[in-house]
């Protein structure tokens, strides 16, 4: 995938030699992103990792300003066994292949400026091409973070309950197909 969102900015697939880029946007990361944002370590060696790594069927894109990544997201169409039991609390069953996992994030620099409001029509348009009939929130989104919470409802993401960690945790979903 390589698609334009402004003229500075571009949603493209994750590169093998995109580890150096990647650790560096880890890294930049402020504290309080990374806690709200933690699907795999935030180091430099899961950066190159993650780039080495071949022929996954995890969807790993980036947003790219001038060289460095500002922007990382991650469809997974492997379903974690802990999001599948909450959400069948609430009658909906959850399946690999059919239903993706979604962490999206951003440069703290880049937050509420609307560039992931431009990346998410072409996310949700990737993940229905690739056969997904919903997207569930990787660990759903901190009770905490409004602004999050406010993004994802904005795209159509619903709350459906919660796990309390450390901080209390809604678990988001967004339907791609409704005939599902």
């Amino acid at each position: 995938m390589h698609c334009p969102l402004t003229k500075d900015f571009v949603l493209r697939s994750l590169r093998h030699d995109d580890s150096a880029a990647l650790g560096w946007y880890f890294d930049s990361l402020s504290p309080a992103s990374k806690s709200r944002f933690a699907p795999h370590p935030l180091t430099q060696t899961t950066a190159q990792e993650l780039c080495a790594t071949e022929q996954s069927a995890t969807l790993r894109l980036a947003i790219e300003m001038a060289g460095k990544i500002i922007g990382y997201f991650i469809l997974e169409p492997e379903m974690s066994m802990h999001e599948a039991a909450r959400y069948r609390q609430f009658g909906i069953a959850l399946e690999s292949g059919k239903d993706f996992l979604f962490a999206p994030s951003v440069a703290d620099a880049f937050q509420n400026r609307g560039l992931a409001s431009l990346a998410m029509p072409h996310l949700l348009q990737l993940a229905r091409q690739s056969g997904a009939r919903s997207l569930v929130l990787m660990g759903g989104t901190q009770a905490t973070n409004a602004r999050a919470i406010a993004f994802y409802e904005k795209f159509g993401f619903q709350r459906f309950g919660g796990y309390q960690t450390e901080l209390f945790n809604h678990d988001m979903r967004h339907v791609l197909n409704h005939a599902c």
